[in-house]
């Protein structure tokens, strides 16, 4: 294989597709394929319209000069903006994939430095994520670019409501 181009860039309403396919391939690496219930018209919509409620970075391989590939969207990251009553504007990863034949170049790290480089540009003092308590590859990674592990250093665990608690919860 020739050499590899990756560019980190803001995803596009016509990326979404594409998105998805990750996100569903996200869910089955995780083992909760079950859980996917996004469609890509959802997509466009709430990251798309007047008022986003999430940003999306995609990874994409450039084909080298002469190469007759088209440019392939190998990872991403989906993000948004929550705020902290003790700090202010925080940053949340909500995902971050990268396809399994494009691990180990760097890719994810890219969009991690892409992500922390977005949330200082907002004026964020914190960027969050969330990892599931098995994938250590992923943990060693964000220990390695800084992060502090909350659930040993804090105690903190996450909690969500959803469905019919959330139901239940509005009265409705």
């Amino acid at each position: 294989m020739a050499s590899v181009h990756i560019h980190i860039r803001e995803a596009k309403e016509g990326d979404c597709g594409r998105i998805l396919r990750l996100i569903r391939e996200l869910a089955e690496y995780e083992k909760l394929s079950d859980q996917v219930k996004i469609s890509e018209e959802a997509l466009r919509a709430d990251g798309f319209g007047k008022n986003p409620f999430y940003h999306c970075l995609v990874a994409e391989r450039l084909p080298a000069p002469g190469e007759p590939q088209e440019p392939c969207i190998v990872g991403y990251g989906l993000y948004y903006f929550i705020y902290s009553t003790w700090t202010g504007r925080n940053v949340y990863l909500e995902d971050i994939y990268v396809t399994p034949e494009y691990r180990g170049q760097g890719i994810g790290s890219k969009i991690i430095k892409k992500v922390a480089e977005v949330a200082l540009d907002q004026g964020c003092s914190q960027f969050r994520l969330a990892v599931l308590d098995w994938n250590k590859r992923a943990m060693d990674l964000y220990k390695a670019l800084g992060a502090h592990d909350l659930t040993e250093a804090e105690g903190w665990h996450s909690f969500r409501f959803e469905g019919e608690a959330m139901r239940e919860l509005a009265g409705r």
